[in-house]
């Protein structure tokens, strides 16, 4: 687990702060519900898993 990935560095693969916490609580709202539908227990919060997938690149912004 990646403890701290640089908000600056987050926000430049977004386009902004606003879009990255919109980003990173819809992915987390989405992880939570999947794991709820299958009854997983989560070893990590949905919000870190969300921040990782961001800064690893796994997810991005598309604009339309």
């Amino acid at each position: 687990m990646m403890l701290y990935p640089p908000v600056g560095e987050l926000a430049e693969k977004t386009g902004s702060r606003y879009q990255l916490v919109n980003l990173i609580a819809r992915r987390a709202r989405n992880i939570a519900a999947a794991a709820q539908i299958q009854e997983e227990v989560l070893e990590e919060k949905p919000v870190s898993m969300a921040i990782e997938e961001i800064y690893s690149g796994k997810l991005e912004i598309v604009k339309k």
